[in-house]
This record gives structure tokens, sequence and C-alpha cells, in this order.
């Protein structure tokens, strides 16, 4: 291993996770590392992310830093890769739930926005 790890900081991939912190429901989106935030946003974008490994990136950060197996962001994500795998139809009331739960922890003003970047 290239780098040093303590216990309250593990990961499997460079996007630490902070074991002190794990499934509070209290995210700061501050603390969403870039690439989380680029994937989670992309998930609400017209055009999401259609590598599934990407997707249960984004999945796992929001399970373990969120609402656990309620989080809205993981279980968006999770519905989007069985969407990918399977090629069903997704929920759009899980979808709803998902921009509603973004715009609540602060990483957009509105749900329009994160469809529609250029919205106001």
């Amino acid at each position: 291993m290239s780098q040093q790890q303590t216990a309250d900081d593990v990961s499997i991939d460079e996007i630490p996770i902070d074991i002190s912190n794990t499934q509070s429901g209290n995210i700061d989106p501050a603390d969403v590392p870039d690439e989380i935030e680029s994937i989670t946003r992309g998930l609400a974008s017209e055009q999401p992310p259609t590598n599934p490994l990407v997707v249960l990136k984004a999945a796992r950060w929001w399970y373990i830093h969120g609402k656990g197996g309620t989080d809205p962001a993981f279980q968006w994500a999770i519905e989007w890769a069985r969407h990918l795998a399977t090629d069903t139809p997704s929920d759009v009331e899980r979808f709803d739930d998902f921009l509603e739960y973004l715009v609540t922890v602060g990483l957009a003003d509105e749900k329009r926005s994160l469809r529609d970047p250029k919205a106001p």
C-alpha cells in the first residue's frame, strides 16, 4: 500500500471513508468528495453515467456516509445500476426522492437545477 491509513480513514480506492462519520445521515456538502459529487450530479442529469461500476462507487459512498440503506442517493444509485444491468425501467418516485434529497443536503438549490444545469 502506497499511503498510510489510520483507523478513522479507510478506503479501497482514492476516496477516503471517514469511519467516525459513518451512517450519520448528516451530510455537509463540503465533505462530499469532488468525484462523488460529480457522479451524483450526473445521476440527476439528463445524461446519467452508463458505467455501473462508476454508479456503484457513488452508491457505496452515500451508503457509508449517508443514511445507510435508506439514503435516497444510495437507493437511486442502486436503482440506476439495476436499470443499467437489466435494461428495465427505473422507479420514477425513487428518482424524485433522490432529487429532493440532494436539495435537502445542499448539493443544489432546487430540483430543476439538477436536471438542467443552465437553469437559474
